[in-house]
């Protein structure tokens, strides 16, 4: 079949599943499979309702649609860029993000916890007033969280001015530019003194080896927000070993460490993490109690 005989989205749906296929994508920037990632990229392209395939699939294309489909099945099967640096846009939940090449694509285990205010573990979410999210990327999860924590103050911290001008679109977008400071800072160090009575983090955590075998989609992302040095601890370290100071009596930190575990124990071994639950098990997010920290 050439370019000139497709005429349905059904048609591009089956040539894009096949084209993702054979070249050997890897997912995980918002779909997990070529089948959701080619309805994704198809409806997002012809501005249709995302969550309404079914009713289009038989609907006849023009030309120029047609040419616009195949030049985005095109930039994901060949030039093996994320699908959402092609549409500029992520999604946690239901929440919306803006992204492009200068953060990473929004993915956070943390998201899952905060809906539920990260019970129990944060005994009195309601008295919660002032929070802190170290490496916040495209702000995502301050965005998550000021919708839930109604009183609280939130500052975004990153270390890369472009990141926080993407954090700047996000915030604008949901207008919560009152509630939600950005604070360009080497984790803490710009950070006047202050306590706060959750801080929580999605930090660079690939260690050394596994970013070396990283696909050539997550290559496409700034290694700035992914490397996390021979055991991917080198800022997990700093965070904890400078959260006491900024956390209240009653604070608690929590930290996104992904598949590293095992190095996260071996670089705490004094420390007895509090490991909880989220979709993809019991060891991607620590948390740790203010009096718990040394």
């Amino acid at each position: 079949m050439t370019p000139n005989h497709f005429s349905t989205i059904r048609d591009l749906l089956r040539y894009a599943v096949t084209r993702f296929n054979a070249a050997g994508l890897a997912f995980g920037h918002g779909s997990s499979n070529a089948l959701d990632e080619a309805a994704y990229l198809i409806l997002h392209t012809l501005r249709l309702p995302l969550d309404q395939l079914e009713p289009f699939l038989d609907a006849r294309l023009l030309q120029d649609e047609i040419d616009a489909v195949l030049g985005v099945i095109e930039k994901r099967s060949v030039d093996r860029v994320p699908a959402a640096y092609i549409t500029n846009e992520a999604w946690l939940g239901t929440y919306r993000f803006y992204v492009d090449e200068r953060v990473i694509v929004p993915r956070s285990f943390i998201a899952e916890l905060v809906p539920e205010q990260f019970a129990p573990w944060l005994t009195a979410p309601d008295s919660v007033s002032e929070i802190l999210d170290l490496c916040t990327g495209s702000g995502c999860l301050p965005v998550l969280m000021a919708d839930v924590f109604r009183g609280a103050h939130i500052d975004a911290v990153d270390i890369s001015p472009d990141a926080l001008q993407v954090a700047r679109r996000n915030v604008d977008e949901y207008a919560l530019q009152d509630r939600i400071a950005l604070v360009e800072s080497d984790l803490y160090n710009s950070l006047p003194p202050k306590k706060y009575d959750l801080i929580i983090s999605n930090p660079p955590y690939v260690n050394a080896g596994a970013m070396e075998k990283l696909p050539q989609e997550y290559r496409r992302e700034p290694a700035l927000a992914l490397a996390g040095g021979d055991d991917g601890m080198d800022l997990v370290r700093r965070i904890v070993a400078g959260a006491k100071e900024y956390l209240t009596p009653g604070g608690v930190l929590i930290v996104e460490i992904g598949h590293e575990r095992a190095h996260a124990e071996a670089a705490f071994p004094d420390l007895e993490l509090t490991w909880i639950s989220t979709s993809a098990g019991d060891d991607m997010v620590f948390l740790l109690s203010a009096g718990q920290l040394p």
